[in-house]
C-alpha cells in the first residue's frame, strides 16, 4: 500500500484527488488538509508516502509548506499537483524539494501513475513541466560544459529530469543498466550532491542564474 496525503483548498477539487485516491486500492488516503497550515499540525505525526500539495493555498502557499516540512517528513516525497506552469512556480517548487510536478486537470490514471512512479524513485512530470525543465538543463551548453560533465552524462541527467528510470535510460540509450549507474555516481560526484533531485537542481540552476532550482 502507498499511503497518501493532500493538501488542497479549493473543495471540489480537493474532493475528486480523494476520489482518485481511494478509487485505486493499493492506495490508502491518510489525511486531507485544506491549508498548509493544517497540513503543518497534523501531518509530522502521519508522514505519508506520498503528499501531494497545490501551490496556490490561500494564506502560506504549497511551495512554502514543501519547504518547511521536508526536513520533518524525511520518508515522504511530495508531489505538486497546480494550475501553474510558469517558469517560476515550477523551478520553485523542485527547488524546495519536490521530486514530481503534474497540473491540474490530470486523469484519474495520469494521478495514479504519477504517485507510482514517484514511490517508484521516479520524477514524474507533465509533459509541458518536463519540456521546461529539459529547456532549462540546455540552456547554456557552455555553461553546463564547464561543471565538468561529459555530453553522455547530460543525456543521462536529461532522461532522469523527464522522469525515466535507470533501467529504462538503458534501453534509450543502449547502454547497460550498471553503464547507467556509474554514470549517475559520476554525475553525483563531479556535481557533489547525493541523488538526482539534487543534481537537478543543482544542474539547472547553474546555468538558470535568474530562476535557479537550488540555493
Amino acid at each position: 500500500m502507498i499511503s497518501v496525503s493532500i493538501v488542497e483548498d479549493h473543495p471540489h477539487y480537493r474532493q475528486s484527488l480523494a476520489k482518485a485516491i481511494n478509487d485505486n486500492s493499493i492506495f490508502t488516503l491518510l489525511g486531507v488538509y485544506a491549508s498548509a497550515e493544517e497540513a503543518l499540525a497534523y501531518l509530522p505525526t502521519s508522514s505519508p508516502d506520498i503528499l501531494i500539495v497545490d501551490i496556490k493555498l490561500k494564506t502560506k502557499s504549497g511551495i512554502e509548506l514543501v519547504r518547511q516540512i521536508k526536513n520533518t517528513l524525511l520518508f515522504t516525497q511530495f508531489l505538486m499537483c497546480s494550475s501553474y506552469q510558469n517558469d517560476e512556480y515550477v523551478f520553485d517548487a523542485l527547488k524546495a524539494g519536490a521530486a514530481g510536478y503534474i497540473l491540474k486537470g490530470a486523469s484519474f490514471s495520469e494521478i495514479h501513475n504519477a504517485i507510482i512512479d514517484l514511490h517508484n524513485g521516479g520524477s514524474p512530470m507533465s509533459p509541458f513541466i518536463a519540456r521546461k525543465v529539459i529547456g532549462a538543463l540546455y540552456q547554456d551548453k557552455k555553461s553546463v560544459n564547464s561543471m565538468g560533465l561529459s555530453e553522455r552524462e547530460i543525456e543521462v541527467l536529461s532522461l532522469l529530469g523527464r522522469g525515466h528510470l535507470y533501467k529504462e535510460i538503458s534501453h534509450m540509450l543502449e547502454i547497460s543498466p550498471n553503464t547507467v549507474k556509474n554514470h549517475c555516481k559520476n554525475i553525483y560526484k563531479r556535481l557533489h550532491v547525493q541523488n538526482k533531485v539534487e543534481a537537478l537542481n543543482k544542474f539547472g540552476g547553474y546555468q538558470f542564474k535568474g530562476q535557479s532550482l537550488v540555493n
